[in-house]
């Protein structure tokens, strides 16, 4: 399907070794089936490398180079000495149906909330625009969870219905950006 105006944005949050990634990775083919083009933008709190040692693009960047980019008929990539922010990277995805941002917790998108234990439910009361949790199974029926007021409940291996809620609050997710 083709995109409106601009992209949905959600962001899928949650602790470490949550299952952000996995459930990320279940969600992407799924928007596909749906004529969706999918980016994503992860969030790393450590210094993470892309690159690897002897390669041309490795030597530029070893040479000094603040920015270096590589580009092929079929891939780009784009590394750059220095941060950029969420808004920052939502622009440079502007031409995509989705995007699936993970972690960025404290920024205002809307969000599915993934909950693995139970010192997790406390991101309920630290977080804002959230529109779904995702919970792990043993954690369902957590007292906590009862009366999420404007959040739909998912177990977390309910990938369809996951899907289905960012299809249907696609609209919803376009408003929120930037």
């Amino acid at each position: 399907m083709p995109q409106a105006d601009r992209p949905a944005v959600c962001q899928i949050v949650g602790y470490k070794n949550s299952g952000k990634t996995t459930l990320l990775c279940a969600l992407i083919p799924l928007l596909q089936e749906r004529g969706c083009k999918v980016a994503v933008i992860k969030h790393d709190a450590h210094h993470f490398e892309m690159d690897h040692a002897g390669s041309d693009t490795w030597k530029h960047r070893q040479a000094g180079a603040s920015a270096i980019a590589i580009t092929s008929p079929g891939r780009t990539a784009r590394i750059e000495e220095q941060g950029s922010s969420l808004a920052e990277l939502i622009a440079a995805f502007a031409s995509y149906d989705y995007i699936l941002v993970e972690g960025f917790k404290n920024e205002f998108f809307p969000k599915l909330v993934l909950i693995h234990e139970e010192a997790d439910v406390q991101l309920l009361q630290q977080l804002e625009n959230i529109t779904a949790v995702c919970v792990w199974e043993p954690l369902l029926s957590e007292p906590h969870l009862e009366g999420l007021q404007n959040s739909a409940l998912f177990p977390i291996h309910d990938i369809q219905g996951i899907a289905n809620h960012l299809w249907r609050q696609r609209s919803y997710f376009q408003n929120f950006n930037i």
